[in-house]
């Protein structure tokens, strides 16, 4: 378990969901800080921005290396993409200081060792490692000594990667690490998630686990709580209509606000292993069999089979002892509806 600002983060602790924004300003500053607002509304714990430029990610080069060749971006030069989706390095602080003035968390992920300053520089809480990011051991190193908390993404890693990169960032300084399980495939089909990877990653490295849903529907994210899930991280978007580089498997503000809730509620459901019952149960006791008489006696008189019944309501004895009771002598008189209790009879036969 580990803090990011004032909230921790861990398997006792409520899901920690952040709104990715990334590329869903589609160029407007003022759509970013609208985003923040949205997603503080929402229910959102904290806001994740992506901290690059075109020049920090590629070059500008028109061979056939740098097109992509299918997918959401099918066709776009690497350049171009990166050129159109960055967020401006001189919005950061303008953001940051909006997200801090409405009670959100922000935080970013870096793609080189400038921005890693400049997030470090604005007082960030925390690091997120993109997927394509996780096999970039040193960047890795130079945000461990940084000495802020990080979560990384595993999509495309192998185990050896993810062992690589742990090591890594824990040989520099940071134990305070979570690994998002995430499937880089934009949109995710929800039949390649394979949620169990959730509890394989925990077991296999120890630490606390997240997933990182590209799918369109919130069924993942709710699913995977149970998993051991830790943490939730979902593109977030005014609205899909916008069409911006990432708004295609980005969820809108009521849906986030459903997957806050889902999650939430899906956490309060997990309860506890001991075999300890809710408080909420102890009044429909009441409604358990229990024995009655359903005849007329009088003191003095054995119980006979067709003298008692085992129904509702739980006000009687328990069936279990339902036996003992036949042939007993009772000392008292009883009507039928009358539940039946120890003190009613003679404990001698």
């Amino acid at each position: 378990m580990f803090q990011i600002s004032n909230r921790l983060i861990g398997i006792n602790e409520p899901p920690y969901i952040i709104a990715e924004l990334s590329a869903n300003h589609n160029g407007s500053i003022d759509t970013a800080k609208l985003s923040i607002k949205k997603a503080k509304e929402s229910g959102a714990d904290a806001v994740k921005l992506q901290t690059y430029n075109a020049d920090s990610m590629t070059i500008n080069c028109d061979k056939n290396d740098f097109i992509i060749k299918d997918g959401l971006w099918k066709g776009y030069k690497l350049y171009d993409l990166y050129d159109e989706a960055h967020t401006p390095y001189n919005w950061h602080k303008e953001l940051f200081d909006y997200a801090k003035d409405i009670g959100l968390t922000i935080f970013s992920t870096p793609f080189d060792e400038g921005a890693v300053d400049l997030l470090n520089e604005l007082g960030t809480p925390a690091f997120k490692v993109a997927s394509f990011e996780i096999t970039d051991l040193p960047l890795l190193s130079y945000i461990a000594k940084k000495g802020k908390p990080m979560l990384i993404s595993t999509g495309m890693a192998s185990e050896n990667e993810i062992n690589e990169a742990l090591e890594t960032v824990r040989i520099n300084g940071c134990n305070s690490v979570l690994l998002f399980h995430c499937i880089s495939s934009y949109p995710a089909p929800i039949d390649q998630v394979n949620l169990k990877q959730i509890t394989n990653i925990k077991k296999t490295f120890d630490v606390i686990v997240g997933l990182s849903d590209h799918t369109l529907t919130n069924t993942c994210a709710i699913a995977s709580i149970p998993l051991g899930a830790c943490a939730i991280e979902k593109h977030f978007t005014l609205s899909r209509r916008q069409k911006g580089p990432d708004s295609a498997f980005s969820v809108e503000p009521n849906e986030f606000m459903q997957l806050v809730k889902d999650t939430k509620d899906a956490w309060n459901a997990l309860g506890k292993t001991s075999f300890e019952r809710p408080n909420i149960e102890s009044q429909n006791k009441v409604f358990r069999r229990s024995i009655y008489f359903i005849a007329n006696l009088k003191a003095g008189d054995k119980i006979m089979e067709n003298h008692i019944k085992r129904i509702r309501p739980g006000y009687g004895l328990p069936p279990k002892f339902y036996d003992q009771i036949i042939g007993k002598t009772l000392k008292k008189n009883v009507t039928a509806g009358d539940p039946v209790s120890w003190d009613q009879m003679l404990l001698e036969v």
